[in-house]
């Protein structure tokens, strides 16, 4: 099972949060997205959570790519 530093990730507010209250908050509550940012988010892909960031096909594809890409490492 993987797991993350919270305290790393995510603003201090939600840090100490339940997994479902993270998924469910806004995605400005990670660290470096701010409200602005989230805002923006919203309009281009209609993210309003952290799980909406998580499921974006774009996001995904993304990702994909990078997986690919040994070179990288």
């Amino acid at each position: 099972m993987a797991s993350i530093d919270l305290d790393k990730v995510l603003d201090k507010a939600w840090a100490d949060k339940s997994l479902p209250e993270i998924l469910a908050a806004p995605a400005s509550a990670l660290k470096g997205v701010s409200d602005r940012d989230g805002e923006l988010l919203q309009e281009a892909f209609g993210v309003k959570t952290v799980a909406d960031l998580a499921e974006l096909k774009y996001v995904r594809w993304a990702q994909a790519l990078a997986a690919l890409d040994t070179s990288a490492k």
